[in-house]
């Protein structure tokens, strides 16, 4: 599964960066880093991670909570979700 993650920096983007650089993104067995996208004031990045299921990402979150507020949703693409609307 894929999933579109939006992470928000509690405290600003240099210590993300900071951990980043020292220990990676300390991802769990399963989980792959896709992409990601950062707005331009540094506030928020998004992300595209593929993982079995939902919970796959628990163990990553938790790692960085104190850095980052987490928003998850799963995606399907585009001629998927087309293909589930009009059956």
């Amino acid at each position: 599964m894929r999933f579109m993650v939006v992470e928000h920096y509690l405290h600003g983007a240099a210590p993300v960066y900071a951990r980043l650089r020292t220990g990676g993104r300390a991802v769990p067995d399963g989980v792959t880093f896709v992409d990601s996208w950062v707005d331009e004031s540094l506030d928020r990045c998004w992300q595209v991670m593929e993982a079995p299921d939902r919970e796959s990402l628990d163990a990553w979150t938790r790692a960085w909570s104190d850095l980052v507020d987490f928003e998850i949703t799963a995606v399907v693409p585009t001629d998927e979700a087309a293909r589930r609307a009009l059956g």
